[in-house]
């Protein structure tokens, strides 16, 4: 049987990336540090993929099993050598702790086989296998750096599925019935059901980036603002809808200008998620989606760069400052990069934060605009 090592047996793992896999006749062996999770996958088996419908359909995911990396470094090695696909989905700031080991067993592997071995980083960033690719390429010996051609390909993607957080106490996961898995290469690679492959990634994870992801953000820092406990509990108010719409129309202009995309194409992309954000099956919080702030504050990430890139370009940013100002006033207490930023805040002011946290110069027009829209949220 074809196989494959995916790293991050989370929710996203085992209900999206993890099952194409298994639907598509590969062993998947996941690969995480949480012990339940793993020792299930071991003693089941087997789990349910959970439709978000009227209907709740659902699909039997078999053919997998877990490794625990704390403590079994010798059999994910083992693993590496044996899989035709690496992937992840654990988190862009996990990949440099993961690279170390994922580089022993490429060492191991390309001393001993010639077979490919595909590494894909399905994760919400831009260029993720690049950077998966940087650390592993720091852990591994000059000989493994030369032999890695011909045997080791790394290739960026662009992952789409909602999953919301939900009981840990099963392996069945809940996700929305619409998901894309786009992948950049002009290789011709083993086939795995659900992925496309483009020859450039760039145009697909943008537009999936500053329309998915800035679009569930935005959505959920004004809920949060305005009491609202789920996602699609926010978009029931016009305003916030009205808001959202117009914030995905200031990104698609860029994403227009940059790509040349058909605008008349690209607004009916940003209609048809805003609907599937109103899935109401889903259930999906406005704390998790507005989880870790700072990250997504980040330079790179899905509210400060259209939002820079549309100032380059001499676009309309207006809605974009302002879905940023709600990101700095989300205070939720039990998110430790919220409290950092608010703690950084009543210190500095935000103009600091804009600054460490996003790159932005505190006299830049955009930060200006950011503390403009940010006083008037705050009230």
């Amino acid at each position: 049987m074809k196989k494959t090592i995916h790293f991050g047996a989370g929710n996203i793992g085992r209900g999206f990336i993890g099952a194409l896999f298994a639907q598509s006749s590969y062993h998947v062996t996941f690969v995480d540090i949480a012990e339940q999770v793993i020792n299930k996958l071991n003693e089941e088996g087997t789990y349910q993929v959970k439709l978000a419908t009227e209907k709740s359909e659902s699909e039997t995911i078999t053919n997998v099993s877990g490794l625990n990396n704390l403590h079994q470094e010798g059999e994910v090695i083992d693993a590496i050598g044996e899989a035709t696909y690496l992937t992840t989905a654990i988190g862009p700031n996990i990949l440099p702790r993961i690279a170390p080991l994922i580089a022993k067993g490429i060492e191991k592997r390309i001393a001993a086989t010639d077979v490919p071995l595909y590494v894909i980083a399905c994760e919400n960033q831009i260029g993720a296998t690049d950077i998966l690719k940087k650390h592993i390429l720091e852990n591994l010996s000059e000989d493994a750096k030369t032999g890695l051609e011909g045997k080791v390909f790394f290739f960026n993607s662009a992952v789409d599925r909602i999953v919301p957080i939900q009981d840990q106490s099963s392996l069945d996961v809940l996700v929305e019935p619409y998901y894309e898995w786009v992948v950049e290469t002009t290789e011709e690679i083993p086939h795995v059901e659900g992925m496309s492959i483009v020859e450039d990634l760039a145009p697909f994870i943008e537009r999936k980036l500053f329309t998915v992801n800035t679009g569930h953000a935005v959505i959920a820092y004004l809920g949060y603002l305005q009491g609202k406990s789920t996602i699609d509990e926010t978009l029931a108010d016009e305003a916030i809808a009205k808001q959202v719409k117009s914030t995905l129309e200031e990104t698609g202009a860029y994403l227009v200008k940059q790509y040349g995309l058909n605008a008349k194409e690209h607004l009916a992309y940003i209609e048809k998620n805003i609907e599937r954000f109103k899935n109401a099956y889903l259930n999906d919080g406005v704390t998790r989606v507005g989880r870790a702030p700072k990250r997504k504050l980040g330079p790179d990430d899905r509210l400060i760069r259209p939002t820079t890139q549309a100032q380059k370009a001499g676009l309309a940013y207006s809605n974009l400052a302002k879905a940023i100002a709600a990101a700095l006033l989300f205070d939720n207490p039990e998110d430790q990069e919220a409290v950092e930023i608010q703690n950084m805040i009543k210190e500095n002011g935000v103009a600091y934060v804009l600054k460490e946290v996003s790159g932005l110069e505190e006299n830049s027009p955009i930060t200006e605009k950011v503390i403009e829209q940010y006083e008037v949220l705050k009230g």
